[in-house]
């Protein structure tokens, strides 16, 4: 088992761990039913687990898409009034557009945000949006307490992750 795979597997045990004990303590609070408790407890574990490994491969590959890039804010040019310029009223609209456009492009194209700090907000998306719908589905009885430490937690994973993934050099890629 190489390395990385020995620690998805280690951090995938952990999240279950910690999110079983979290979920079972935080709905045995809200109902005596233990078998809704356990059910829950499961269900978040189960889900905390698979989420990392999932989190942690998307994490992964947005990195090294837009971890060392920076995106100006200024990336999609509205085309307003380009069907309508006939007129003189819609081509001086056109230009204030076209100015007020390129004068933003100028200021964001040296203050631009880096990769780094937009990488993790698709994974952590997901994440969120999967372990809301599933506790849903589920009818977890105390829903927000029990994933909101999951959201929160991936959040400063995610970009403590980032942050380790970029300042690591690179490992060669092998051909076989």
């Amino acid at each position: 088992m190489s390395h990385s795979s020995l620690r998805l597997v280690i951090s995938a045990v952990i999240s279950f761990s910690f999110y079983f004990f979290w979920s079972y303590w935080a709905n045995n609070m809200a109902t005596d039913d233990q078998a809704i408790v356990l059910r829950s407890a499961l269900v978040q574990g189960t889900l905390s687990a698979t989420v990392t490994v999932l989190f942690t491969f998307l994490l992964e590959k947005s990195v090294a898409r837009f971890g060392n890039n920076s995106l100006s804010l200024i990336f999609v040019v509205p085309i307003i009034c380009t069907v309508h310029s006939k007129t003189t009223q819609n081509i001086a609209i056109f230009k204030t557009f076209r100015d007020a456009l390129s004068n933003s492009a100028q200021f964001l194209n040296t203050n631009a945000v880096p990769g780094s700090l937009l990488a993790p907000i698709l994974p952590i998306s997901i994440q969120a949006s999967i372990a809301i719908g599933v506790n849903w589905l589920n009818q977890t009885p105390n829903l927000w307490l029990t994933i909101a430490p999951s959201i929160i937690i991936t959040a400063i994973y995610g970009y403590t992750y980032t942050f380790t993934l970029l300042k690591k050099p690179r490992e060669p890629v092998l051909e076989e």
